[in-house]
């Protein structure tokens, strides 16, 4: 430019050389190769996510800004992504990359933590390792949590809505619960000092009042914000706790060491307000309907009974009808069998028994005949010694009026009757004189 504020002629020549605009944009995006991996750290001003899910915000500290977007892949990926807002001081890691529609230059987001969270994490692994290996969050030191706890402790802020929200669940869902509060701050100087006092205090053995369950938790936050619940003496006494203990600390994602030494963690203060005591109405619903069930039981098993029964008979008729069936089968082949072998005993036993009539008839004539010769025998031996014979060869008998032979004049006297059988008749008689 000249003194009078005029441009001085440039003349253009073969020899330099003139750059379309895409074509110098493209030069420097090639100076940027250097920075395809960077990390920047500042804080976020401006945070937008549009319907496209992509995240355009920018990165500043006290002297400068840089333009920054950050796709919704990354965003996805992030685990600090709910915490991503204005006012976040951030650690981001990325590509520097020019934005040729607008001719500026930007930082590409890849990935995206709050500043400061790697050495927390780090402190928070080795305490989680240190405490796992110390036994503090083996599965079985949990225990089960009462089916119906009349007495709910409850250790968190009296302020904000985590309290109100917490009694609001439990009275709606079982009304007439004892329920108290120990007021602790929950992050900040002295937050973790207050939290064990609280603990210690619900499980005091002279304490008149002692809790069934207790609730030990806060609403949610950064990391640094839930800290104390990470710290080792909150997780010790968590630990040690006497009553059960529900840790419900921060959302569903965050996790807290309390969680692991907690007989139960809950993802929020109100879940855990639905965890620790069931519906009354649901209850006494359950009791309705298995009072109903108890009373329609008898019906319900005699009609099971019947059925049974019908089943049985039926299995039985047709176990009978099976066994029957093959008791005939059987019957018939062993008639089969049987029956050859039947006809050949008795062929066998007839022609026995002929033989044994040719043997035996001839014996039994001669035996007869001795029979008959020992009847004759018999029979002209009686006749010998029959009374009446000497009585057909001429003899008589006498006898008494009481049957007695008379065999002498001595055994009668005058005017007894005597009776003389003959050998056709016989003479009654009266005696006039006996003489010898």
């Amino acid at each position: 430019m000249t003194a009078g504020g005029s441009y001085a002629a440039v003349e253009v020549t073969a020899e330099k050389k003139v750059y379309g605009v895409s074509e110098l944009t493209d030069v420097i995006k090639g100076l940027f190769k250097p920075f395809d991996k960077i990390f920047v750290a500042g804080e976020i001003s401006g945070w937008k996510v549009y319907a496209s899910g992509h995240a355009y915000f920018t990165l500043k500290d006290e002297a400068a800004q840089i333009s920054c977007v950050m796709f919704s892949s990354a965003i996805t990926r992030c685990k600090a992504a709910a915490r991503l807002k204005d006012g976040a001081k951030v650690c981001l890691y990325g590509r520097l990359d020019v934005y040729a529609p607008r001719g500026s230059y930007q930082i590409v987001v890849l990935a995206a933590k709050i500043a400061g969270e790697g050495d927390l994490m780090a402190k928070f692994n080795e305490l989680k390792e240190k405490l796992q290996g110390e036994g503090l969050f083996d599965p079985a030191r949990k225990r089960p949590l009462p089916f119906l706890p009349h007495r709910i402790a409850i250790v968190t802020s009296p302020s904000g809505a985590v309290i109100h929200d917490m009694c609001t669940v439990l009275t709606r869902r079982f009304p007439n619960l004892e329920i108290r509060l120990y007021p602790v701050k929950v992050q900040g100087p002295g937050a973790k000092e207050e939290i064990v006092s609280g603990i210690r205090f619900f499980n005091s053995p002279s304490s008149e009042w002692r809790p069934d369950v207790l609730i030990v938790g806060r609403g949610g936050g950064s990391i640094e914000d839930l800290w104390a619940f990470n710290e080792e003496c909150v997780v010790r006494a968590v630990a040690a706790s006497g009553v059960p203990v529900v840790s419900a600390v921060g959302h569903e994602t965050d996790f807290t060491l309390c969680d692991f030494a907690a007989d139960k963690r809950a993802g929020t203060p109100s879940i855990a307000a639905e965890i620790v005591v069931p519906v009354k109405a649901e209850l006494q619903q359950q009791v309705r309907e298995l009072a109903a069930r108890l009373a329609r039981a008898p019906q319900h098993a005699g009609e099971t009974l019947a059925q049974r029964v019908d089943h049985l008979t039926l299995r039985l008729s047709a176990a009978l009808r099976d066994c029957v069936a093959g008791a005939e089968g059987r019957l018939a082949r062993s008639s089969q069998r049987l029956m050859p072998a039947l006809k050949e005993a008795v062929m066998r036993s007839e022609r026995r028994l002929e033989q044994g009539d040719r043997r035996l008839l001839p014996a039994i004539k001669d035996a007869l005949s001795r029979c008959e010769r020992r009847l004759v025998s018999a029979a002209a031996k009686l006749d010998l010694l029959d009374p009446g014979s000497p009585l057909k060869r001429g003899y008589s008998l006498t006898l008494d009026s009481c049957g007695r032979i008379v065999r002498s004049f001595a055994a009668v006297k005058p005017g007894d009757e005597l009776t003389t059988r003959l050998g056709e008749g016989r003479v009654v008689s009266s005696v006039r004189t006996v003489s010898g």
